[in-house]
């Protein structure tokens, strides 16, 4: 049974009792909400911000806890580099199980993370699977334009890597400005706002 924290910080499981996805947890309760459910590792998409209350309380919970924390950051409406989606990737091998990976609202980013987990661990064979990560119900992803490529991006990950996983295909040949014009081709240059770092 879902207790009132996990509604309020859209908590759900990738993968039963192996890796979750949710928002920001506010309101002083993160670490009853990460003790609850035995959280080992927190992925936060934000980013580090070492001068931000919320990520210094976060920070502190998680090492009092001996929680293990990343920051992989993401943009939800700029493409990534290579070395931001390495670096998500390299934080899911590096997290102990369970793992939680979380941003501001758990929609849109998290959505997106939650479906590369799901690829990453179980290969191109659970696409569909990876796909349905994007749902409005139960997890609120109701993306704005420039956020669309988010769910686009595994289908041109997997058209782009052909025989190659994802792990070595992020860090051997994904290149953001072959993603941008891969998009402009099948009209959604609009989908998204710039590679991130650029524009």
């Amino acid at each position: 049974m879902r207790s009132l924290l996990d509604v309020l910080y859209n908590f759900h499981w990738i993968v039963p009792g192996e890796a979750a996805r949710s928002a920001q947890p506010y309101l002083g309760r993160v670490e009853p909400f990460l003790l609850r459910h035995d959280i080992k590792a927190v992925i936060n998409l934000r980013g580090r911000h070492q001068s931000w209350g919320w990520w210094l309380h976060e920070e502190r919970i998680c090492r009092r806890n001996a929680i293990a924390h990343f920051d992989p950051a993401l943009n939800s409406r700029r493409l990534p580099t290579r070395r931001m989606l390495a670096a998500l990737l390299d934080a899911f091998d590096a997290s102990p199980r369970p793992l939680l990976v979380k941003c501001s609202g758990g929609q849109d980013r998290t959505s997106y993370a939650a479906a590369l987990y799901v690829v990453h661990s179980r290969g191109w064979s659970a696409l569909e699977e990876a796909g349905r990560q994007f749902a409005g119900f139960p997890y609120l992803h109701f993306p704005r334009r420039q956020q669309h490529w988010l769910r686009r991006f595994l289908e041109f990950a997997r058209e782009d890597a052909g025989s190659l996983p994802l792990y070595r295909w992020a860090r051997e040949r994904y290149d953001p400005s072959s993603l941008a014009t891969w998009l402009v081709d099948r009209g959604e240059g609009d989908s998204f706002k710039a590679v991130f770092g650029q524009g």
